[in-house]
């Protein structure tokens, strides 16, 4: 067609069976979200604790171990409340597949658990160091994949939100991961001690502002319409306002501890706040029909295309 050509039939609209959704809308509860951003926290913590432990900052190693084994402990507890029966949790260890996020993810915190409770056990007890900074330093080496795997689990499915998210929802949880520990860590600590977490909590929440504005703008108009709607809107926006703001007060703090245990404490919600958005995103989003097949035919097209 002519560039002055006038299109004689219009663009078709996306229509469903009696306006019906496509996918059947998430059922998750407030402790899925939770979990998400617990099990950020834990492995934030650990990989803080670890390098305060090689550093010899022995305040800051101490807190943030005790940190990650509650977070880790909190994370065990939603995942079963969500299951709904106790022994389902334990029925998901029997086997390993390594295609199934849900599977990995679930030995990632088991192994990671069971790291944490040793080098917690060995700090308490001051007996045994050699085997709880192995295990310490064990903690660490899983806790980049415990604070991304949420995001390639949410990825994984059809709901449009977050299956188009795939690439930036990992990036997202590990910031997020970051920004929640160092603020965690700003607030146990006094401030000399705090030095690394005040480190870890500004650029973490630098990085969770970017990704989330690149998951959106990755995203587009359509697929990241939930966003800019209703209540994930709110939450978005509020996420932001406490990781900036807490961002600001965390830099501009320094030895003020009232400003910096503020500035923490606000950090980690927006972390929290970011992953209920996520989640309610991912809600919005399978009840919009054109949402869910605009993109699997624009990759129809394209396949044919090509």
């Amino acid at each position: 067609m002519s560039r002055g050509e006038r299109a004689m039939v219009p663009k078709a609209e996306v229509r469903t069976y009696y306006d019906q959704p496509v996918l059947k809308e998430p059922v998750w509860t407030w402790e899925i979200p939770a979990y998400l951003f617990t099990g950020g926290l834990a492995a934030g913590s650990a990989l803080l604790a670890a390098g305060a432990d090689l550093t010899s900052n022995p305040s800051l190693a101490r807190s943030m171990q005790c940190a990650a084994l509650a977070a880790t402990a909190v994370s065990g507890g939603l995942l079963v409340a969500d299951l709904g029966v106790p022994h389902r949790a334990h029925h998901m260890l029997r086997v390993i597949k390594p295609t199934s996020p849900m599977s990995v993810g679930s030995w990632l915190l088991t192994s990671f658990g069971t790291a944490t409770a040793v080098a917690m056990t060995s700090t308490l007890s001051g007996r045994f160091a050699t085997v709880g900074r192995v295990a310490r330093l064990a903690a660490a080496a899983l806790a980049p994949a415990l604070a991304t795997y949420t995001g390639v689990l949410v990825a994984d499915t059809a709901v449009p939100a977050w299956h188009e998210a795939s690439e930036t929802l990992p990036m997202l949880f590990a910031a997020g991961a970051a920004a929640s520990a160092g603020g965690l860590g700003v607030v146990l600590v006094d401030a000399a001690a705090g030095a690394p977490a005040r480190r870890l909590a500004v650029v973490g929440a630098l990085g969770e502002v970017v990704a989330a504005r690149a998951m959106r703008r990755r995203l587009g108009p359509l697929v990241g319409r939930p966003y800019g709607e209703g209540r994930t809107r709110r939450l978005r926006q509020l996420a932001e306002a406490c990781t900036v703001t807490g961002a600001v007060a965390v830099l501009a703090g320094r030895r003020r501890r009232p400003v910096l245990v503020v500035g923490g404490l606000l950090e980690c919600a927006g972390a929290a706040l970011e992953r209920f958005a996520v989640v309610q995103a991912g809600r919005d989003s399978a009840r919009d029909p054109e949402a869910t097949v605009s993109p699997q035919r624009a990759r129809c097209n394209a396949s044919a295309v090509g």
